[in-house]
């Protein structure tokens, strides 16, 4: 099982001659070839370019296939080394913004889609403030920016591709491998969640937590036609504590194991990350459970 298809033979060897045949193509232009060869679509008809490019990557990665030579190094915007969009210059000196939560609402939340004028802005924000930074968004995800108010920036939220295989989440859904292979998209993980430095506003980020998770789920079916039932994050637990999580009503559910996908020889470490997950609707776990 190779991102949620199950690989025979001749589906390798259909992939050998894809690449065969096409020796002056992109890794993007072959992952598109193979969408249209094996009509490979999501839910709302669109070709699922981005699981047949990590499906091809994976397999290159195995020494299973033989994929060419990268054209492009992934772009990602990291915290403090000066990539990335410049922030507008109202927003490059921020003053400190310490009031109570009251004196702010009501809150507006901003679902970026790919042409709003606030995209850069986000973008900006994310690579200067984040301490993981951003990288290039690809696959399913959705963009939150909220303000105050009085129209001011205090928020940043971006949600995507669910983790593949997770031990603590996975053991408290219940669900089977074949039922997580079919039903992993109808989650989406917060991968990442900046409350602006200069804002120091109690309760904040729990209340942005709670009216983000109230219009995800219109949000997300909306644009890609289909749902999502349930919200995952991870937080490292030597910098946070969940605390804003917690109290967004997300349940703890164990810890990670500090491993990656690529530790075969039980020697890549990565710091322990807490992991929570926050049921949608009553029935959420049917959902997941559902085997069409």
């Amino acid at each position: 099982m190779v991102q949620g298809r199950r690989l025979r033979a001749e589906d390798l060897a259909q992939l050998r001659a894809l690449i065969a045949a096409h020796p002056q193509a992109s890794r993007r232009q072959l992952s598109a070839r193979l969408c249209q060869q094996w009509d490979w679509k999501n839910d709302a008809g669109q070709f699922k370019d981005m699981a047949a490019r990590s499906l091809m990557l994976k397999l290159h990665q195995r020494g299973l296939i033989a994929l060419p030579a990268r054209r492009q190094s992934p772009t990602t915007h990291r915290r403090g080394q000066g990539s990335g969009p410049e922030l507008p210059l109202a927003f490059a000196t921020p003053a400190p913004l310490c009031t109570d939560l009251k004196s702010v609402q009501p809150l507006e939340v901003q679902c970026l889609g790919p042409q709003h004028p606030d995209q850069r802005l986000f973008t900006a924000l994310m690579a200067r403030h984040h301490y993981l930074g951003l990288r290039t968004t690809v696959g399913e995800n959705l963009k939150y920016l909220v303000r105050s108010v009085t129209g001011d920036p205090l928020a940043c939220l971006l949600f995507g591709a669910a983790a593949w295989k997770v031990a603590t989440r996975d053991a408290w859904i219940g669900w089977s491998a074949a039922q997580r292979a079919r039903r992993l998209q109808w989650i989406t993980n917060n991968t990442r969640f900046l409350i602006l430095p200069e804002v120091r506003i109690p309760h904040l980020a729990s209340h942005v937590l709670g009216l983000v998770a109230r219009r995800i789920a219109r949000d997300w079916q909306a644009k890609y036609a289909h749902p999502v039932v349930a919200l995952e994050t991870f937080v490292q637990r030597d910098r946070f504590g969940g605390t804003c999580y917690r109290a967004a009503n997300w349940v703890p559910l164990g810890a990670t194991t500090g491993r990656t996908r690529q530790d075969r020889d039980h020697q890549l470490r990565r710091p322990l990350k807490d992991v929570y997950l926050l049921p949608l609707r009553p029935d959420w776990r049917a959902h997941l459970h559902a085997d069409v």
